[in-house]
Parts: structure tokens; C-alpha cells; sequence
């Protein structure tokens, strides 16, 4: 298992058709979010939607690899949430045929380690209330339910959920 290289998502054509790819590889989500057409996501939808979030003050959008290979994974970072000041995984996707490889729990693994390094107290992220699987994954990486809202931007039912990290 080679290591996970992260870099900042740079728009190119090229990457932007992988992280289409790496959204159609995962039509659960693309359904539980309600987003994208799980059988056409458009890329030029997926881009701005990107570019918002990666132009936003304190976010970062992050491409996965192993290695120069194709992309693994998309992590999408906030540094200060407004309401509590905590750090905050937005998205964390991995590819669809990678599901169950250890991929996910790496690219939380780095997250985590990343914030520690900062020296963050714990992290923050919401998973929806629609996607058990995500709340099974996070759960058994030692994340605690913390309240149920709605998100910001859908005002879709969520799970808010908090791992403390010293």
C-alpha cells in the first residue's frame, strides 16, 4: 500500500473529469445528498460547486492519490466553523471501487493528524441522516454523536459528529 499524497485541487481539465469519475463511482451518495445524478454528473456543476467551496476563507479542497496514480479520494476541509471555531471534514470521499480498502480510513487518519499537529482540540463533521454507511464508517473510527441539525447550505437532516483529539 503506497502512501496518500494530498494537493490542492488545481481545476485542470483533467482533474476535474477524475473527480467527476470519482462522484459517478459513488452513486449511493450522489443520491443520499440528492445533489447529482448519480448516471450524469456534470462536470461543470461539479466544478463550480468545488470552486465555491475551495474559494470560501479557510476551506481547501484536496485531491488523494497513491502515488502519481489516478485520484483515490477528495477531502474537503474547513479550518473555523462559524458557529463553534472547530475544525471540520466537509467531504471526505473515496472512490467507489476503493470502498473497504482502508482508503477512507487513511485520508481520516492524515485529517486527524493534521489537526493535532496544528494543535486542534478535536474536529468536527456532519454526516447525513440518510447514509448509515457513512455513520457506520466514522463511528468505528471512534467519532461520537454529538447533536442533529440540519446543513447549512441544503437544510438537509444531519448527524453532527466529534472526535477529540488530545
Amino acid at each position: 500500500m503506497s502512501p496518500l499524497q494530498l494537493s490542492p485541487l488545481r481545476f485542470s481539465p483533467e482533474e476535474v473529469t477524475e473527480v467527476v469519475g470519482l462522484y459517478m463511482s459513488n452513486p449511493e451518495y450522489c443520491r443520499a445528498t440528492g445533489e447529482y445524478d448519480p448516471e450524469r454528473v456534470p462536470a461543470d456543476r461539479v466544478e463550480a460547486d468545488l470552486r465555491e467551496e475551495a474559494e470560501t476563507a479557510g476551506c481547501e479542497v484536496l485531491l488523494a492519490r497513491e502515488g502519481q496514480d489516478r485520484i483515490v479520494g477528495l477531502v474537503c476541509l474547513l479550518d473555523r466553523h462559524p458557529t463553534d471555531g472547530h475544525p471540520w471534514i466537509g467531504l471526505l470521499l473515496v472512490h467507489g471501487s476503493l470502498r473497504r480498502h482502508g482508503v477512507g480510513r487513511r485520508l481520516a487518519g492524515l485529517m486527524e493528524e493534521r489537526f493535532r499537529r496544528e494543535g486542534r482540540e478535536g474536529v468536527r463533521l456532519a454526516v447525513l441522516e440518510n447514509n448509515p454507511a457513512a455513520l457506520a464508517f466514522w463511528r468505528s473510527l471512534g467519532w461520537q454523536e454529538i447533536d442533529r441539525r440540519p446543513d447549512r447550505r441544503h437544510q438537509r437532516p444531519c448527524i453532527v459528529m466529534h472526535k477529540q483529539l488530545v
